[in-house]
């Protein structure tokens, strides 16, 4: 037992993301060097940096673009066993204009390509509770919402 009432607080970790859409309303997925699945863009929120910050920092960093980035799609209290407590933040990216996906230049040294593919497949291309999140992030971005979520499920 301690003194310090803060001692039993969370520490969680913020990461922020962005989901990116082509014409065919299929989502971006991006192939990270140093992962073994693919992932979406975006990383951990730096201090003095807000989510929506970090989001815009990150898309810049790895795809050297910086479309709008827009609202909050998802919000996902995912702790993992290795990292700890985290929680996820997913943006709209809307749609990628051809202009756009052409002035793609990935970071070498974190992403080595990126493809679109259809929602319905999504299970099948990454980890189940990066899957789970962006079906309901997809959801909330064709409905108009915002979706709380645990483990990447509805609460």
């Amino acid at each position: 037992m301690t003194d310090d009432p803060v001692a039993s607080f969370a520490r969680a970790r913020a990461a922020a993301g962005v989901l990116f859409f082509d014409d065919d309303d299929r989502v971006m997925l991006v192939d990270p060097s140093y992962k073994d699945y693919r992932d979406i863009p975006g990383g951990y929120v730096e201090h003095d940096e807000t989510p929506h910050q970090a989001a815009v920092r990150e898309v810049a960093e790895e795809l050297g673009i910086r479309p709008r980035i827009g609202r909050l799609l998802a919000a996902d209290w995912a702790p993992n066993a290795a990292e700890g407590d985290k929680i996820l933040f997913l943006f709209d990216g809307g749609r990628l204009t051809a202009d756009q996906l052409d002035a793609v230049r990935l970071d070498p040294g974190e992403l080595v390509g990126y493809r679109f593919h259809d929602i319905a497949r999504i299970h099948d291309l990454t980890i189940p509770r990066l899957a789970r999140r962006l079906v309901h992030a997809h959801a909330a971005h064709r409905d108009g919402t915002t979706r709380y979520l645990e483990h990447g499920e509805r609460v």
